[in-house]
Order: structure tokens, then C-alpha cells, then sequence
């Protein structure tokens, strides 16, 4: 048996060779490709106890009081956690957070995937699939002990757009998003520049909830990306459109503010500032400020981070701010 399970893992890995030969990646290692300082600041009842970067506002209370599943008191803390990695990629079911394999019949995907630069005037256009992974590294590495403030899962494969309809088809993703008609206009648009100035000095504007910050639009929800200007800026675009997508479907929830200290809660209009992306592929931003929130400007980091061929596709870790009453 062990020589029959030998010749088969051989087998599986020649195989994900061969038919991955356009598709590219690599295994996150958590201890050197993760800027652990995007945990903080952390902030217990209101006062900061470890500095960090960028931060959202928190409850300022000395103790908590949860009823919930049994009534409880405890302190209000606040940090940020590792908790999904995204791949974003032109080959469909090409896995970039796995190592760069094929977990799917990309054949089967017809004119999906790939980066179309096909010139409109001065634009380009593109369009990525974009795979979701549950990852709660925290409780994994039990960096925190036992802490009952973290997400407690398996990793997962919990979402792969090639099997979504709406993803690539603009007009059906109305169905999810019938608001859109009212933010395809220059006036609704020029909200966004005002929203990539606040993104690019601290969190963009959770009150302009159809801007991408200096990316673009976050409608529709879809991988189209119409204003392609670089592989970063779309890859974080169609990965900002994709979390918009979720919440609104109910698969993402809010974690953030007074409302969050007891669990999460409904989100359906995403709030923009209860994340922030980190590069891991193609090259990992493992150093302070390794982490941006969504909509900052790629410009002030990206410089280097994306490969001709090898370094097109994408892969992101995301971190959630979490509040929580801890017992």
C-alpha cells in the first residue's frame, strides 16, 4: 500500500506540473512571509497598549457586558487578524496560494481569467478570478494562547468564482447589485478621488461605500475590471469587488466597533475600514507597513512587486479588525 500511495503522490505531482505549466505560485510561510506587526495596535478598554499602523476608532469603556450564549462580563480589546488569503488570477482554477497548481478544468472556463489588454482609447480592460481561502493563522500558530477572541475554522478552499455565474457576466450581477445604476455617473465618481486621498493617509470613506479608493469602482461585482493600469491595482480592485460581493450575500459579517464585541453581526454594505490587504504573491510584504487598507494607492509600495510572466498573478492575505469583550 505505501508504494501504491508512493507512485500516486508522484503521479498527482508530475501532473499539477505538467498542466500548471502557466500556472504560478507559492505555499505562504507564516513565519517569513507574514508582517505579524499588522496585529497591532492593540487597545484594551480604550487605551492603547501596543502602537501600530493605521486604525479604526474603538470602544472607549472599561468593561463590557455580553448576554449572549450566557450572560458575561469582560474588557473590550481591539487588534487586527490574519483570517483569509485571496488568490487573484488570469488562469481559471489556478490555485496561486497553494503553490501554483490546477484544482479545476480551466479548459472548461471559456474566456474567463485571463488579462485581456485590449486597448479602449487610452484604457486598458482585464478580468481575474479570484479564489477565497478560510485561513485563521492565529489560532493555527496559537500565537495568542487560547485566545477567545479568535476565529476558531479549518483551513478551506470556501469560494472559487469560476463556479459563479454573476462573476463574469455584468449585466446578471445586477441581480446582487441593482444600486449601481445610481454611481455610474461623473458625479458619483468624482466621490471616489476624495475617498483615495483619505484611503492614502489613513481609512477611505465607509460612507462612500461604491468606491475602491484609489483603485476604482466597487461596482459592479464582478472581475471586469474596464481601467486596468497595472496587474496591482486590478488584482486589489477585483479582490475589494469580491469582499463587497460576499457581504452582500451574507458569507462575510461585521467583527468591528461596540457592535462587534459581543460577535459578529450583519454587514451587507462592506465598511471599508474593518480591512486591510498584505501582499504573498508574488512577493510577500512582510515588512512594517506590510498591510494597507482597502483603496490605498499601490503607488507608495508596489514598486517592484509584480514580475513580468512569473509575478502577473496574485495572491493577498487579509486582515480583519476585530473588537471583542474578552472574559
Amino acid at each position: 500500500m505505501k508504494k501504491v500511495a508512493a507512485v500516486f503522490l508522484l503521479c498527482f505531482i508530475a501532473y499539477t506540473k505538467i498542466s500548471g505549466a502557466n500556472c504560478v505560485g507559492r505555499f505562504v510561510n507564516p513565519v517569513t512571509d507574514i508582517c505579524w506587526s499588522c496585529i497591532f495596535p492593540i487597545t484594551i478598554s480604550g487605551i492603547k497598549v501596543a502602537s501600530g499602523s493605521d486604525d479604526t476608532s474603538n470602544p472607549r469603556r472599561p468593561v463590557c457586558y455580553c448576554k449572549d450564549p450566557l450572560p458575561r462580563i469582560g474588557l473590550p480589546i481591539s487588534f487586527w487578524e490574519p483570517v483569509r488569503l485571496v488568490d487573484v488570477t488570469r488562469e481559471p482554477y489556478c490555485m496561486v496560494n497553494l503553490g501554483g497548481i490546477y484544482l479545476g478544468p480551466r479548459h472548461q472556463v471559456r474566456g474567463h481569467g485571463t488579462v485581456g489588454h485590449t486597448n479602449k482609447g487610452n484604457m486598458r480592460h482585464s478580468f481575474y478570478q479570484v479564489h477565497w481561502y478560510v485561513s485563521p493563522i492565529l489560532y493555527w500558530l496559537e500565537l495568542l494562547l487560547d485566545f477567545a477572541c479568535l476565529e476558531k475554522s479549518s483551513f478551506d478552499v470556501a469560494y472559487v468564482t469560476e463556479l459563479d455565474p454573476l462573476w463574469g457576466d455584468d449585466e446578471l450581477s445586477f441581480i446582487l447589485n441593482p444600486e449601481a445604476v445610481l454611481f455610474g455617473n461623473p458625479i458619483a465618481q468624482s466621490a471616489c478621488a476624495a475617498d483615495c486621498g483619505m484611503a492614502s493617509v489613513g481609512f477611505g470613506n465607509d460612507a462612500f461605500f461604491w468606491c475602491g479608493g484609489c483603485q476604482g469602482s466597487l461596482y459592479p461585482f464582478t472581475g471586469s475590471i474596464p481601467a486596468h493600469s497595472s496587474g496591482i491595482q486590478a488584482s486589489l480592485l477585483a479582490t475589494g469587488r469580491f469582499m463587497a460581493k460576499l457581504h452582500r450575500e451574507g458569507l462575510l459579517m461585521g467583527y468591528m466597533g461596540a457592535s462587534g464585541l459581543c460577535g459578529k453581526y450583519p454587514m451587507p454594505i462592506m465598511r471599508k475600514s474593518q480591512y486591510k490587504t498584505q501582499m504573498t504573491y508574488p512577493s510577500p510584504t512582510n515588512r512594517r507597513p506590510g498591510c494597507h487598507p482597502l483603496g490605498r494607492s499601490d503607488q507608495i509600495w508596489s514598486l517592484g512587486k509584480s514580475i513580468p510572466q512569473k509575478g502577473e498573478d496574485f495572491g493577498y492575505l487579509i486582515w480583519r479588525k476585530r473588537n471583542c469583550c474578552l472574559l
